[in-house]
């Protein structure tokens, strides 16, 4: 009997399947793509409520003005921090100890962002924001799992799922926020938090779905592509890809105080906000066939000449429509610039662990310089 059974070594946070090796599990083929899509909408919608709070929340905590954009960019430190431990943790214990250990953090992180808003404390605040940051890290390599697909459309196919399962998260936030608008007139920011939180134990009680054949260890499954590798590869793709996110990270931060400066009320603003939080994702779902007609490159480059059209478009304008829609413009071109990156980053083979996560943290650095540029622009964006 022991001569049919696999090595096998137990340790902590993983379960041991005692299968022979390349036996099936049933329902994997349905059950992984659709937990990885909904695992990345719930992932979307935590951030989404974030993000919904974060801008405006910090501008009342802040001590000063300048210090506003604070929490936003420690949500950012905190989700460049985790792509290292991210990548290498999904290869020695797999998805399901990995991403239930991202939502842990997100979910203690929407409960300190809720009781720092009750208790008017920003140092709080700005924890709770990293470690919902953290979540948000972990949360990145759904798509990265996504893609890992045999074939370049198979790839395209199921990262435009996952990614465009996030679109939901822009349909679903402000109907969360106004639920919490209506149990707290006073305030949504603290009923939002906990929201996020909430929407973390989801994602947690999600990660157990993973069976442990599903979530094996990668470190068990050796993948040849890596070992030959070309970095050269990681190159164009993660400096396009780090470009958007500056952009469309500077102009969101930017958007939200100068809508407000103009006179356009806060439901304006979350109505904007959500529809550029549909338009990041939905475009997913025609990614495989854009790439397919344009190129991983072109579609790239196309992503970031639409970034820099919406700061054209948000330049100088007052109205809450013009708002509307170069924050949409931004969307799209951070969609297609991040998902192209994302299977041009794979066209070559499958890359090393550490080069993905190499890869995202370049994006967050990026994203962070974006933070800090947006605190020098003026309202209007002009």
């Amino acid at each position: 009997m022991k001569a049919l059974l696999p090595e096998v070594v137990a340790r902590a946070g993983r379960m041991v399947c005692f299968c022979p090796p390349g036996m099936p599990v049933e329902g994997a083929e349905r059950r992984g793509p659709v937990l990885l899509a909904a695992g990345f909408a719930l992932s979307v919608l935590s951030q989404t409520l974030t993000l919904g709070i974060l801008p405006l929340a910090g501008l009342l905590l802040a001590p000063r003005p300048a210090l506003a954009t604070l929490p936003y960019m420690a949500m950012l430190v905190g989700a460049a921090i985790a792509t290292f431990p991210a990548s290498f943790l999904l290869d020695a214990f797999g998805r399901r100890a990995s991403f239930a250990l991202g939502a842990s953090h997100g979910i203690a992180g929407g409960l300190v962002l809720a009781w720092a808003l009750s208790a008017n404390a920003f140092v709080p605040f700005c924890l709770g924001a990293f470690w919902l940051g953290i979540a948000q890290g972990f949360g990145l390599f759904y798509r990265h799992e996504a893609a890992m697909g045999a074939g370049a459309m198979g790839r395209a196919m199921m990262l435009g799922v996952v990614f465009g399962s996030g679109a939901l998260a822009g349909v679903a936030g402000p109907a969360i926020l106004a639920f919490g608008a209506s149990l707290s007139p006073s305030s949504i920011f603290a009923p939002a938090a906990l929201a996020a939180s909430a929407v973390q134990v989801l994602v947690l009680a999600l990660a157990m779905f993973w069976s442990p054949a599903e979530s094996e260890p990668r470190v068990s499954r050796p993948e040849p592509d890596a070992v030959t590798y070309d970095l050269r590869e990681a190159l164009a793709p993660t400096v396009l890809a780090a470009a958007a996110w500056f952009g469309m990270t500077a102009l969101m931060l930017a958007a939200p105080s100068a809508m407000v400066a103009c006179g356009i009320p806060t439901s304006g603003v979350v109505g904007a906000l959500a529809w550029h939080v549909v338009a990041m994702y939905a475009p997913g779902f025609g990614i495989a066939a854009l790439t397919r007609t344009l190129g991983l490159r072109i579609t790239a480059v196309l992503g970031l000449a639409l970034v820099v059209a919406a700061r054209v478009i948000l330049g100088g304008t007052a109205e809450a429509t013009i708002f509307t829609l170069g924050l949409i413009v931004l969307a799209v071109g951070w969609s297609l610039a991040t998902a192209a990156s994302t299977l041009w980053l794979q066209a070559s083979g499958t890359p090393p662990r550490w080069v993905l996560a190499m890869h995202d943290a370049c994006l967050l650095v990026a994203a962070l310089a974006g933070a800090l540029a947006a605190g020098t622009m003026q309202p209007g964006l002009g």
